[in-house]
């Protein structure tokens, strides 16, 4: 271990003196946790993810020799960790029931599972075998319990494996094959399933000032949706809204099997009071939690709330190292670090042959709702389904709040086969015709207010009626409702195809 001390602090950044560190090494001063971000002759730059408070120049630090890492074990889903991934409540220590997968003699290969545990009614925690790691069984465990630290079984006499392993959250964990993104994320609301679909796998944006909604919609997103497993992060939001998060989900029943939705979530949270550079760190907390499932065969969604916060943190870090500032004060590696959080999403073939997705929805707090501040313009970028929050429609208690003119999907071709084979064949082309009514209806309301309403013939003010009663009947979902909440895409269908036939619109023969 290097060994060193403290030359200089600065809030969460801290100077130390001496050699031997290696860059995004873990380091330990007096029990506070850090990271080593930058080196020069002998000094080492470290960002602390806790409080500073009290640290005093010339304090022993310690270099723990690895990245910046996360052990992953079961009993990660229906907790809450901070942002580094230390449990929020209780963390007494606790044994499992192990059910072995293999026996001695037996080849194993990396990413194989070895041992299952039942984490919960809904999740089973599978153990693997590490990336690069490989060989033959030579000790093994029978059935029993066992804590996550104990070994179950020894490859070739010198690796021994248990059901806890580490994994630095700045890499990425190994796939066999990224897969097409053809098959939808179902999540029951009607303006996203039908109009603005994302892919499992794929990537989402929801931008939106102050009140349009966004915390609300990737609340829905997370009740509904039909992934295996969601990971929830907070990051620098307000404290009440993870509370929210943790009394709804133990008290929502998962409409697949009946069991509290808590049962498949795991929940980060570093809200706006916690340190800084803990924020920066908890999306990739996130992020490796989700890809350890995946790994295990599950289809896993990460909701972002907020990557807002995420780049503020990056921008007040960057400040106190002194770099040159870009636009609005952001750091100029922004993009690249945006590109790299997006990027780990995907529908992929795992080292075992299971097919696993890591769906990424990040939502975005533009200062103002100004949609052309740099997170959110770097955010369009790498994303590929777009939910615009709009905050006329907020104010005019239209929830969700997506404008389905300046929103977009670019999932839509890959998803059609899947819209025709599993809903209707008449799915896509009814589709298209509800949503030219409503682009028609804004082109529309463009000559109403130059010439008013007698300006249009009867044709146009019917289209208009159309697409007023699409706007309040379909676009519009109650989340306080039990009957409204989630719809179904059979049942969307149904509707859409209720209200397109009852209009102007020509319809289709069914």
């Amino acid at each position: 271990m290097t060994t060193a001390s403290v030359y200089g602090i600065n809030g969460p950044v801290v100077t130390l003196r001496g050699d031997g560190f290696s860059i995004s090494e873990m380091v330990d001063i007096q029990g506070l946790r850090g990271e080593v971000i930058a080196i020069k002759s002998n000094m080492a730059t470290i960002q602390v993810y806790e409080s500073t408070a009290g640290l005093k120049l010339g304090t022993a630090a310690i270099g723990m020799g690895q990245p910046m890492s996360v052990t992953l074990m079961p009993g990660i889903v229906g907790s809450i960790f901070d942002g580094i991934m230390r449990p929020l409540g209780s963390a007494e220590k606790k044994t499992w029931q192990v059910r072995m997968l293999t026996a001695t003699g037996q080849y194993l290969t990396q990413g194989q599972a070895y041992a299952e545990v039942d984490e919960t009614p809904l999740i089973t925690y599978k153990a693997l075998v590490p990336p690069g790691i490989s060989g033959t069984v030579t000790h093994c465990v029978p059935n029993g319990k066992y804590a996550p630290d104990m070994p179950l079984l020894t490859l070739d006499d010198t690796e021994s494996l248990c059901l806890s392993q580490t994994w630095p959250i700045r890499i990425p964990r190994p796939v066999k094959m990224r897969q097409p993104l053809c098959k939808p994320l179902i999540t029951g609301q009607r303006v996203i399933d039908t109009l603005f679909p994302i892919a499992k796998g794929g990537v989402g944006a929801i931008p939106g000032g102050f009140g349009t909604g966004k915390t609300m919609t990737q609340h829905q997103l997370a009740k509904w949706c039909d992934a295996d497993l969601i990971v929830y992060i907070g990051c620098g939001e307000r404290g009440n809204e993870m509370t929210e998060v943790l009394e709804d989900f133990a008290r929502l029943k998962d409409p697949k099997n009946g069991q509290p939705l808590l049962n498949r979530t795991v929940l980060i949270a570093n809200t706006s009071d916690m340190p800084v550079a803990a924020r920066e760190a908890s999306i990739y907390t996130g992020l490796t939690i989700a890809e350890c499932y995946r790994d295990m065969g599950y289809h896993v969604a990460v909701m972002a709330d907020s990557t807002s916060r995420w780049a503020e943190a990056l921008r007040e870090l960057s400040g106190r190292l002194g770099e040159i500032p870009a636009e609005e004060g952001y750091p100029a590696y922004l993009a690249t670090r945006l590109s790299a959080f997006y990027g780990r999403a995907g529908y992929v073939t795992n080292l075992n042959s299971t097919d696993g997705s890591v769906t990424i929805i990040g939502a975005v707090s533009p200062q103002g709702g100004d949609f052309s501040e740099p997170v959110t313009q770097q955010t369009k970028r790498f994303t590929s389904c777009y939910w615009a929050l709009d905050r006329r429609l907020a104010y005019a208690r239209h929830f969700p709040a997506i404008d389905w003119i300046n929103s977009y999907s670019n999932y839509l071709p890959n998803l059609e086969e899947w819209y025709i084979k599993n809903i209707s064949p008449h799915f896509m082309v009814l589709r298209n015709k509800l949503m030219k009514t409503l682009q028609e209806e804004n082109a529309l309301l463009e000559i109403v207010k130059l010439l008013g309403s007698d300006g249009l013939s009867d044709n146009q003010r019917n289209i208009l009626t159309l697409a007023k009663t699409i706007r309040h009947s379909f676009l519009q979902q109650n989340a306080y409702d039990p009957a409204d909440t989630f719809m179904p895409p059979k049942e969307q269908f149904m509707l859409m195809q209720k209200l397109m036939m009852e209009g102007i619109v020509p319809s289709i023969n069914m």
